[in-house]
């Protein structure tokens, strides 16, 4: 009978011990980026083009290939706008864009900074480039400014070579004019 129950005893102990859960390794809640990408490039370059003419250049350290290659999830943003000629208007750079093909829309995103070739600059964390039209534009706050001063609002909408800015809501800023002596 003591053999028994200490038999009994000796296979309660290997159950408990038998039972004991080992630490489970931790798996990410969703996957990554990188993992969903159809395919990742780094040093991408891409050319913006509007009835075959081309208006830009678009390039990106990392560019992420979504959605059958009409969706390019990027980082560190650069564009070089041009006119039909081929004449430079500008730059927009930031630290991410999505670039979806369909729709030939560029939405920058983080720091995104505007630069014209006449000298204006304008930041915004949030800027839309939208290519068939030509429109920059934003919904949220942004500075513009040259020599003379500075424009701030909150949204605007503008030509590629903002001749044409509207400021939505928020506008403010401090320009000095100049007067023509008499």
């Amino acid at each position: 009978m003591r053999a028994l129950i200490g038999l009994c005893a000796s296979i309660a102990v290997l159950a408990s011990v038998a039972c004991h859960d080992e630490p489970q390794t931790p798996v990410a809640a969703n996957p990554g980026l990188a993992d969903t990408a159809d395919q990742v490039f780094f040093g991408a370059k891409f050319l913006l083009t509007t009835a075959g003419i081309q208006r830009g250049d678009l390039t990106a350290d990392t560019a992420y290939i979504l959605e059958d290659q009409t969706r390019f999830d990027l980082r560190r943003t650069h564009v070089v706008f041009t006119t039909e000629t081929g004449a430079p208007q500008g730059t927009m750079t930031g630290d991410r864009g999505i670039y979806s093909t369909r729709s030939q829309i560029l939405d920058g995103r983080g720091n995104v900074v505007v630069k014209l070739v006449d000298g204006r600059t304008l930041t915004s964390p949030h800027v839309i480039y939208t290519q068939p039209t030509h429109l920059i534009s934003s919904d949220t706050s942004y500075t513009i400014s040259d020599t003379r001063g500075s424009q701030t609002g909150i949204g605007f909408t503008s030509d590629q070579a903002f001749k044409k800015f509207t400021c939505l809501k928020n506008c403010g800023g401090d320009f000095s004019v100049l007067i023509p002596e008499k």
